[in-house]
């Protein structure tokens, strides 16, 4: 077991909000109130506390994907977790119904061993229109007994499937997956304003990257934006690596969502924490060129190379949000969305031990998991 530790005199941010010259006790593997007698105090004066990243839409990193080999699917894990996400939903690509299903088995075995949160199905029923780095030729209409498959392959351990919920056999779909526990999200869609609502109200509760794979926001035809905006039973997800979304789209998700409904994802593929070259997106060969990936054929953005902890810089230092805001998107809502939050997703005693440490520019200096270092601070 990790010894205990009492981390001092930083600006710790809490539910409750921002503790200058707080501290955190850690015995174990957990949040403390009380500090054992024994413990260590390391002193972070002059950095910030905050819990640790939950990402519900990633793809892969480190050069590594989790459309691979276990060892493949822990290598991104492992990639990502030393940029401070310490609980991960691992996302599929559209492929072959069965080798989705044998990534499922796969990848249920992590969450058995609690590498990963948990499996996003991104595809394969989405819209051909809004496909962006998905093969046009593998996708397929969301039928029920199809989404059931895959469930049942995932063996519990399904989180989230993305649907083009206008299509035929969507809005049954959207009612399957809530009936089982798992979360329906609106993504890669051609919906009306209209046929999102409608999806809305039979059970769909996330936005997959809002604004990315679906129609713009019109006057006349509102589309899907402005139906998953408006709705308080909806959480939207935003890629803030400053390729995929403009600032203003930013600023008005936050605006009309309000802090609590807005998490932070990376959509990551394999180049993410690895660098520029060729990779593969499930079937799909993208090339990575000065951090923006692309398909090579078509061109069309292929996921990102985002970490989250760079999505926290950005959000602070660019897009001039407040910390508590950006915390609540990294960790407190993706946490309640996957019904983690009893665990994991802010600092207090009897949770886990998960937690960053930044310094005053908001750049990643330690990552702690469950107790023990995953990047050392190396302090005095």
């Amino acid at each position: 077991m990790a010894p205990s530790k009492v981390l001092t005199g930083a600006r710790v941010v809490l539910p409750t909000g921002i503790a200058d010259g707080g501290r955190v006790i850690v015995d174990g593997a957990r949040i403390a109130g009380r500090a054992p007698a024994d413990a260590e105090t390391i002193d972070v004066t002059g950095h910030w506390v905050v819990p640790g990243f939950v990402d519900i839409h990633n793809h892969g990193g480190g050069g590594a994907s989790f459309s691979g080999s276990p060892e493949d699917a822990l290598t991104a894990v492992h990639a990502h977790r030393r940029h401070g996400t310490t609980t991960l939903v691992a996302s599929t690509v559209t492929d072959d119904m069965g080798v989705l299903a044998k990534q499922a088995g796969l990848l249920s075995e992590l969450a058995e061993q609690g590498e990963i949160a948990g499996i996003h199905f991104e595809g394969p029923f989405i819209s051909p229109c809004r496909k962006g780095a998905h093969s046009e030729a593998l996708l397929r209409h969301p039928d029920p007994a199809e989404v059931r498959k895959l469930i049942d392959a995932a063996r519990g351990h399904a989180k989230m499937v993305t649907l083009a919920t206008e299509l035929p056999g969507g809005i049954d779909s959207v009612r399957l997956l809530a009936e089982h526990g798992v979360i329906a999200a609106i993504g890669h869609t051609d919906a009306t304003y209209e046929q999102t609502v409608e999806a809305i109200d039979a059970g769909a509760t996330v936005a997959t990257h809002l604004f990315n794979a679906m129609p713009t926001l019109g006057h006349r035809a509102p589309g899907p934006v402005a139906a998953l905006l408006e709705d308080e039973r909806v959480t939207v997800e935003l890629i803030n690596d400053g390729v995929h979304l403009h600032q203003a789209a930013l600023e008005l998700a936050f605006h009309h969502a309000g802090a609590a409904r807005v998490a932070f994802i990376t959509d990551a593929m394999d180049a993410a924490g690895s660098g520029d070259g060729r990779y593969m997106l499930g079937p799909l060969e993208v090339e990575v060129d000065g951090g923006v990936a692309r398909l090579v054929e078509g061109g069309s953005i292929a996921g990102s190379t985002l970490t989250l902890d760079r999505a926290f810089q950005r959000a602070v230092t660019v897009d001039r949000l407040p910390v508590t805001d950006v915390v609540a998107a990294l960790s407190a809502n993706p946490a309640r969305l996957l019904g983690l939050d009893d665990r994991v997703g802010s600092l207090e005693p009897g949770k886990d031990a998960d937690l960053v440490l930044l310094d005053e520019e908001f750049a990643l200096k330690g990552v702690m998991r469950r107790g023990e270092w995953v990047v050392d601070p190396q302090l005095g």
